[in-house]
């Protein structure tokens, strides 16, 4: 009896030092993923249930949440898991602003897939170009998004601010489509997958012009950020949409907290790749994806369980 107590007392002390080493239960994980309408919360509730289901003894909630609060909130501990976006997860890496800090605590788990930043204007609106947006309404995101800071990086690039709006407004993808619809703002700009349901709806209601990036201002926001790459939203993503634009994007990726065990990461990993057919029947952009797409190396540091399933898949050396 004695003896028992004292097998307690001592596995109890253990558990009490790992808590306060910073290490993470893997009983219960929490998931940041996106706005309502957009493409990351179903994905979020997709990997919810491949965890649950392979990774015995292991829960997942999911939460709301954007591709720089996602980040915070990692690094923080708010979660453990969460969608980021390629350029602005490396900011943080590197202590770039919008962050304070470097995020010294954020892991990478997976690249999932590209998404491409939307300039959608009303076709009555006289925009032709990002140049023309001085003086118009603009509907984005709230802070803490990536697409709102990609919005003010492209306006940056191109002599403009919020300042120079006749009026800004941040919101869910619901609300931008409803003021689009309703003529109270002019412009409406997001980052997703093409084609992209919530420009779709506004396309239903309203003709539209996707605007273009052309390659002197994708130089411009590459020396904001390195992150930034060229891709094209072909023609006939949209309607009336007769030919190809050029715009920006980033990677999508799914990030970690450093204090997850090594263990349970590798069994999200490999559930995950194991899996993927699932994920390309919530976002078409996730159809096809490999492991060796998903080890990409976007410049955030893998976590030591993500690492070791890509080094026993033989897609990372």
């Amino acid at each position: 009896m004695k003896m028992r107590f004292t097998m307690k007392v001592f596995a109890a002390a253990v558990t009490a030092v790992l808590l306060g080493a910073g290490v993470v239960s893997a009983a219960q994980l929490k998931m940041m993923t996106g706005p309502q309408g957009g493409s990351w919360y179903p994905l979020g509730g997709a990997i919810q249930n491949i965890i649950e289901k392979n990774v015995p003894g292991t829960t997942v909630m999911v939460l709301p949440g954007a591709g720089i609060s996602n980040v915070k909130g990692v690094q923080t501990g708010k979660a453990e898991l969460g969608f980021g976006n390629g350029v602005s997860t490396v900011d943080g890496v590197n202590g770039r602003a919008p962050f304070d800090a470097k995020t010294d605590n954020v892991r990478q788990l997976a690249t999932l897939y590209f998404q491409y930043f939307h300039m959608v204007a009303l076709a009555d609106a006289g925009i032709k170009t990002p140049a023309d947006l001085g003086g118009k309404g603009l509907t984005t995101q709230q802070k803490g998004n990536t697409g709102e800071q990609m919005t003010r990086q492209t306006l940056e690039v191109y002599g403009l601010s919020y300042a120079k709006m006749s009026k800004v407004s941040h919101g869910s993808y619901n609300d931008s489509v409803a003021q689009m619809k309703d003529g109270q703002a002019h412009v409406y700009t997001l980052i997703t997958t093409v084609p992209a349901s919530s420009v779709m709806d506004l396309a239903s209601a309203r003709d539209i012009v996707v605007l273009e990036i052309p390659n002197d201002k994708l130089k411009a926001l590459q020396k904001i950020n390195g992150g930034y790459d060229k891709r094209i939203i072909k023609a006939g993503s949209y309607p009336k949409q007769t030919r190809d634009i050029q715009t920006i994007g980033t990677w999508t990726h799914l990030i970690v907290s450093s204090k997850v065990p090594e263990d349970t990461v590798y069994k999200i990993t490999k559930a995950l790749v194991q899996n993927v057919d699932t994920l390309g029947n919530v976002v078409n952009a996730v159809k096809g994806l490999t492991a060796k797409d998903m080890a990409t190396d976007i410049g955030v540091p893998y976590h030591p369980g993500a690492l070791k399933y890509y080094k026993e898949a033989k897609v990372i050396q």
